[in-house]
């Protein structure tokens, strides 16, 4: 290229001998630069835009996924640089350049390797947006905490590119600095402390599928108790059900505990467990009249039934005559038949899930009376309608239990108090 250019300044008359080297260089220089910025316009106006086209075409949608992200974008900006470290080198390599041009042309290939090593660091983060974007439209792979693993491998790209630049800038290779960090390791491990744990928490959430976005997880010691938004290399975003943003240091999801709800979600129901208090004053043995009423209850008409075949055969069997003593027999009691009134009722609830544990049980008496303990699952499981179901099932059996002579324990109330004064 020198060759050609200097003959031909040659067989210009107005260029002076002793500078058609010089001019050669200079004019061989910026033919360069002019073809990598022809190179780069046709890469920004003729490229991009028929990527964009083809990308649109595909069925597939990674490409626009790559291009959304700026791959092409990038390496648009690299083509020209390219174009300069490679022509130039048909210039230094000439017989005739003297070394002031040595010296500046080291001086552009020290620039123009840097303006490369920051291009390719730019193209990796967007191949790295990208694939967190195209991981995403997999419904398998979409919920996994795979961000903070994408930003700890930006972070050793970007370190190494740091080492290489500066490699570069002082003249020295980077396996020259990378003996010399030995000394400076207990900083840079301060300096990136959370990222590296972070990272080391990342690797165990994903691998262990601790938490995944839009995960449901409460974290009381933190204020957290809503969906996941987002798991990144040193934070977790927790959007909570009045709309605020917690943030947790991502290590604190291995080193703390918390509750993730996910298996809830996935299971066939959101579980109840509530107790009805009962007055133990009104606890007693049912009379024939009572039970009669107890008869006309159409969910447990059959247990009656039963109750007394079974209670009837059973003091049968003992001698014990209706007319003894009720200790000295079996009999059916008011409480009894309000719990198999409550299991018959969930029984037949349409929006109780049969096919998962389903109980109606006795506690341990307490100074609020005996607890009746409703343990069931709701099928649906969103929030509201979860609410409204038990509500509903605990509406009823509050208003029945006078039915069948309990009382519900309530601590005495000043109303209270003020009826007993006026007695």
């Amino acid at each position: 290229m020198i060759e050609r250019i200097t003959k031909q300044l040659q067989v210009w008359s107005f260029v002076s001998e002793e500078n058609v080297d010089v001019w050669a260089h200079v004019l061989a220089v910026c033919g360069i630069f002019l073809l990598a910025v022809v190179a780069h316009f046709i890469g920004r106006f003729v490229f991009l835009r028929l990527m964009k086209k083809l990308a649109q075409r595909t069925p597939g949608s990674w490409d626009d996924h790559l291009f959304e992200a700026g791959v092409f974008r990038w390496v648009v900006h690299l083509v020209p640089a390219i174009i300069i470290v490679t022509m130039s080198e048909t210039v230094t390599m000439s017989e005739s350049v003297s070394s002031m041009w040595t010296t500046v042309s080291a001086g552009l290939h020290n620039l123009v390797d840097i303006y490369i090593v920051i291009i390719v660091v730019m193209i990796v983060f967007a191949l790295l947006r990208a694939a967190e974007n195209i991981i995403r439209t997999y419904p398998h792979l979409r919920r996994l905490p795979l961000r903070g693993v994408f930003q700890i491998v930006g972070v050793l790209v970007a370190m190494a590119a740091l080492i290489i630049i500066v490699a570069q800038l002082i003249g020295k290779p980077p396996i020259v600095l990378l003996s010399g960090l030995g000394a400076v390791t207990a900083v840079i491990l301060l300096v990136f402390k959370d990222s590296l744990l972070g990272f080391t928490a990342g690797i165990q959430l994903a691998a262990n599928r601790m938490i995944e976005v839009g995960d449901w997880i409460a974290m009381p010691k933190y204020g957290a108790d809503g969906n996941v938004l987002d798991v990144a290399l040193t934070t977790v975003k927790v959007q909570n059900w009045d709309k605020t943003i917690t943030t947790i240091p991502t290590y604190a999801l291995i080193s703390d505990s918390f509750v993730n709800w996910r298996g809830m979600e996935e299971s066939g129901g959101r579980r109840v467990k509530r107790p009805l208090y009962i007055d133990m004053a009104t606890i007693r043995m049912a009379d024939t009249e009572m039970v009669e009423k107890f008869r006309k209850f159409h969910l447990i008409k059959d247990y009656i039934t039963a109750k007394e075949e079974e209670i009837e055969k059973w003091n049968l069997n003992r001698g014990v005559k209706p007319e003894d003593l009720i200790v000295n027999g079996r009999r059916i009691t008011n409480v009894g038949t309000f719990r198999a009134y409550a299991k018959a009722y969930l029984r037949n609830h349409k929006m109780v899930n049969q096919e998962m544990t389903l109980l109606v049980r006795q506690l341990d008496p307490t100074d609020h009376g005996l607890p009746i303990e409703l343990y069931f699952f709701s099928k649906d499981k969103r929030w509201a309608n979860y609410e409204d179901i038990q509500s509903d099932v605990f509406d009823h059996l509050l208003a029945v239990a006078s039915e069948f002579g309990l009382r519900i324990f309530q601590s005495p109330s000043g109303g209270d108090l003020r009826e007993m004064s006026m007695r």
